[in-house]
């Protein structure tokens, strides 16, 4: 049975009528000093699209008020799903990885979502590229900023997610990902690849795979997508994953996420479980107070947010809480959190703010609801 949270609401972007004004696939971060960062691929023209940019907005008053949007990547091809961690005083990290939407281009839904004008402009776009440049560009990327605004340049990374990696307590970085191969082959692998965790011991300058989530029998690699990790208490890492319909295999409902555990720091994991929770995808954080808090995008009607809540360190969940059900339709979620500093939770993602605008970034204030 689903429950409501008390909760209240607030806009981070919102450029609906501008002809950029797509904003999706949002992480954030908590800086030492309180100030919150909030990456995107925004300014884009549509969910699919070659002109995605990695966007950041800054708030230093809990969220209540936001920067104009920042742009920090702005590659020659589609720049998507934006990551962003604190890695210490203001110190920050951003992953993404980039798209070669030329595949996307005689796709129906695609074509059908873009007005005549606009379609026309992305045709010339691709075509404009060379497979030369394409591959060049094409990849899972992250950069380092020392002071949160001059970066460092892109380092390949060998796995993505919408939500990137996780500080690990001795101090490594974590990234639990699809496999991202950096060659021709990289939308294959996006799609076939694995779960696998990559680790970096020098603050993100080189990575190194080091474990791969063994999946059920009924199911294949193409299922599992957009994982995300956090390191509890004892030192488990548990890790959770969206699962969707591949060509061959349905055995699921569509959006379940699926949960997985290492108790050796990644390089060992159980065989991924469903939960029977439909999400899109998921992002974990653990709570001052030992709760895990996992929230993901609710595709289904009512659209909307959704969170679940774990006191057990994730063997039991309390499921179906609702941060908001009044989604104008399933073009939402990738939502992430951080706690503040009275123990309240900020939960971002994207959403249409009304029905039939672009989409926007939009933010909910919430706190963990007594426990019965």
């Amino acid at each position: 049975m689903s429950k409501r949270v008390k909760a209240s609401h607030g806009i981070i972007c919102r450029l609906s009528d501008e002809e950029m004004g797509y904003f999706g696939w949002p992480s954030i971060a908590k800086m030492d000093d309180g100030t919150l960062v909030v990456a995107s691929s925004g300014l884009r023209g549509y969910h699919v699209c070659p002109w995605g940019k990695t966007v950041l907005h800054f708030s230093k008053d809990n969220g209540n008020t936001w920067s104009e949007p920042v742009i920090v990547n702005d590659s020659p091809i589609d720049d998507r799903d934006a990551g962003v961690i604190s890695l210490g005083g203001k110190k920050l990290l951003i992953s993404w990885f980039t798209s070669d939407t030329r595949i996307y281009l005689n796709n129906e839904w695609v074509r059908k979502s873009m007005s005549e004008a606009m379609l026309k402009k992305f045709e010339e776009t691709v075509a404009s590229w060379s497979d030369e440049m394409v591959h060049s560009h094409l990849g899972s990327w992250i950069r380092i900023s020392e002071d949160g605004s001059k970066w460092g340049n892109p380092i390949r990374v060998p796995v993505t997610a919408p939500h990137g990696p996780i500080k690990l307590s001795n101090g490594n970085l974590l990234y639990f990902g699809k496999a991202a191969v950096a060659d021709r082959n990289f939308h294959s692998e996006l799609q076939n690849g694995m779960i696998r965790a990559s680790v970096s011991k020098d603050g993100g300058l080189t990575w190194e795979v080091i474990g791969e989530v063994p999946i059920p029998e009924d199911t294949e690699a193409a299922n599992f997508h957009e994982p995300h990790a956090v390191e509890l208490k004892s030192g488990k890492i548990t890790g959770m994953i969206r699962y969707q319909h591949s060509q061959k295999i349905k055995n699921y409902d569509r959006f379940t996420m699926f949960q997985t555990e290492s108790f050796d720091g990644g390089k060992t994991w159980s065989i991924a479980r469903p939960t029977g929770v439909s999400g899109s995808p998921p992002h974990l954080l653990r709570h001052s107070s030992g709760a895990i808090i996992c929230v993901y995008g609710y595709r289904e009607i009512p659209y909307g947010q959704r969170a679940m809540i774990s006191y057990d360190e994730g063997q039991t969940w309390d499921t179906d809480y609702i941060l908001r059900d009044d989604g104008p339709d399933s073009d939402l979620g990738y939502p992430a959190s951080v706690e503040l500093d009275d123990g309240s939770i900020f939960t971002i993602y994207y959403q249409k703010y009304a029905a039939g605008e672009k989409t926007s970034l939009l933010w909910t204030r919430w706190e963990l609801p007594l426990r019965k």
